[in-house]
């Protein structure tokens, strides 16, 4: 039984779809299908329903997708048991704060899969790495880039907030608005200028650094914030977002770069993959 067949059935299996399993495999559809027919004959028993919107598993599919799954981990687990530490060659990824965990874990697990001899070290933005996932703002100008997330800014208010009630935020609802500032932020700075310019003030609570902290005094009620839409952000119950009327508040995520390498082509591929 082949392990690559069984990672493609894995992979139709957790997609639910033949093409979108390719394009998260980098490969041509036909080696799926293929691959999984082949399965199929192996183990004598139909493993996917087909229908117009993509796969659904039979039970024979889904009897065999726990198994699949462990026998991949346990081949992984043998190759890094054997594999040569001393080896590894090292690679620095300066990350910017406030990406979101939970998204950046997804592409980072991708990245230090798609390598093994490769031992990754995450740094800050500004320290001297290989390659940096940053806002596009923080470009140098002797850096390539690759866009891949995109993102509006909302005011996080409160769930109980009077604001709350509103669908958009105007500008005259900032006069002395109980706000926590958070710099460094591009989106808070064109905002700033914007109520300077129409003559108003908020009432500014707090000053801090990361979005983390940000949400946590905006759900405590302390106050309000500008925060970037990504979807750990907006997962959070206890806050309301709203758009500000007027303004075109976003921020662009880059992959940046100076030196092309195998290592900087791959994570090129995964951002396109993550930014999907």
């Amino acid at each position: 039984m082949d392990l690559r067949s069984l990672q493609y059935y894995v992979t139709v299996f957790e997609q639910h779809s033949f093409s979108a399993a390719a394009k998260h495999c980098f490969v041509a559809q036909p080696s799926i299908s293929a691959a999984v027919a082949q399965l199929e004959q192996t183990l004598d028993c139909l493993l996917f329903v087909r229908h117009a919107r993509g796969v659904t598993p039979t039970d024979a599919g889904k009897k065999l997708y726990p198994l699949a799954k462990q026998l991949l981990g346990q081949a992984d687990a043998i190759k890094t048991l054997f594999k040569d530490s001393d080896s590894k060659k090292p690679f620095y990824l300066g990350v910017t704060r406030g990406l979101g965990v939970e998204r950046m874990s997804a592409l980072l697990k991708d990245f230090t899969a798609s390598n093994n001899s490769m031992e990754l070290t995450l740094v800050g933005h500004t320290e001297n790495n290989d390659a940096r996932i940053i806002i596009k703002e923080e470009l140098s100008e002797n850096e390539h880039y690759v866009s891949f997330w995109q993102e509006d800014y909302l005011l996080a208010l409160p769930y109980n907030h009077v604001l709350s009630l509103q669908e958009r935020i105007t500008l005259a609802d900032f006069d002395q608005l109980a706000f926590i500032q958070r710099t460094p932020c591009n989106a808070w700075y064109s905002l700033q200028e914007a109520l300077t310019l129409e003559g108003i003030s908020v009432d500014l609570r707090a000053k801090i650094k990361t979005i983390d902290y940000a949400l946590g005094l905006v759900s405590a009620g302390l106050g309000c914030a500008l925060v970037p839409a990504h979807p750990e952000i907006l997962s959070n119950s206890d806050i309301v977002f709203r758009p500000i009327q007027g303004l075109m508040l976003k921020r662009e995520i880059v992959l940046a770069y100076q030196h092309p390498s195998k290592e900087i082509t791959k994570l090129k591929q995964l951002v396109v993959k993550h930014s999907q």
